[in-house]
């Protein structure tokens, strides 16, 4: 049997448009292959665990050989007055988080993106985006030395005016604020880049259009700088939604404490309680299940949204 010539290979390839296309990107995919990797090996592998949500886990008996009780765990998970109380504290934070933080890159990115001095607009753009690389971990220990009510700067600025400290690591009134306002310091300059990338791809025909046809800047932002970028906007939207759920471990730990934690206790910090503290890792894992499965069906539906708007959605 004779074999085929790398010739002949490619041209059979050309009858199947899929083959052909991977065939001409293959770079490409090469370059995707270890992000790809690092999902099957990191996500989705250990989705194996999932299981452990419908046993009673034993760690001597492993995954297989725990007993099975089906849908006890959820009921015992819905019948407990802390988990909807944990559930409306992950819930309004989320909330808070994508009222505050989302608009604040794309305001970010339009003023940036005004800057015609572009020493001042590179030095800008780095101290926006430079906190995201700080762990949570030293910016926590940047806000106790602010916030402390003993030795903290502001409190101290506050007794020498004459007014009394305020407790803003205790009281559960600052909790949520805290939190939003440090995500805003950290994070916005990231996403920041992305709607900055998005706005350098716009054809700069049109702004000198518009500008010939004596449209302002406000005028131009709002005609064509955001529509243009509306695309992008929506998929980090729906991004952000399908993660309303998940507020992230490490910022609410770093503040949380015994004073607040009946407004600071949320699903991550909930199962973590629980699942390694605790050691009841049949909860903890459903507790995280019915978390990842909120998120999906909050993903999809604006997914579904988007599409019916005629955007492309994230798929």
């Amino acid at each position: 049997m004779s074999k085929a010539s790398p010739a002949a290979v490619f041209v059979e390839a050309g009858r199947h448009p899929a083959l052909s296309y991977l065939i001409r990107h293959k770079y490409l995919y090469l370059l995707l292959l270890p992000c790809v990797i690092y999902f099957i090996v990191f996500q989705y592998v250990p989705m194996y665990g999932i299981i452990i949500a419908f046993e009673n886990f034993n760690f001597v008996k492993g995954i297989t050989g725990s007993p099975w009780v089906g849908w006890d765990n959820f009921r015992y998970m819905f019948g407990l007055h802390d988990f909807y109380r944990v559930f409306w504290n992950s819930l309004c934070l989320s909330l808070l988080r994508l009222i505050f933080t989302f608009p604040v890159p794309i305001l970010l990115a339009l003023m940036l993106n005004e800057i015609r001095r572009i020493a001042f607009k590179r030095i800008t753009q780095t101290m926006i985006y430079l906190p995201y690389f700080v762990s949570w971990v030293v910016v926590g220990g940047l806000i106790v030395t602010f916030l402390s009510p003993t030795w903290g700067v502001i409190n101290i600025v506050f007794e020498r005016l004459g007014i009394q400290p305020v407790s803003f690591l205790t009281d559960t009134a600052y909790f949520r604020p805290l939190i939003v306002l440090t995500s805003i310091w950290k994070d916005s300059g990231w996403d920041t880049i992305i709607y900055l990338a998005a706005i350098a791809s716009i054809n700069p025909d049109l702004y000198e259009s518009a500008v010939m046809d004596g449209a302002g800047r406000l005028n131009r932002i709002v005609h064509i700088t955001l529509p243009s970028i509306r695309s992008t906007i929506i998929i980090l939207l729906i991004l952000r939604i399908g993660q309303i759920m998940s507020n992230g471990f490490e910022q609410v730990f770093i503040f949380q404490n015994g004073a607040n934690k009946t407004v600071s206790e949320v699903f991550e910090t909930y199962t973590y309680s629980l699942g390694l503290l605790s050691g009841r890792f049949s909860f903890a894992t459903t507790v995280g299940l019915f978390n990842s499965v909120i998120g999906l069906v909050l993903l999809y539906s604006a997914h579904r949204i988007s599409r019916k708007f005629g955007e492309e959605g994230i798929w």
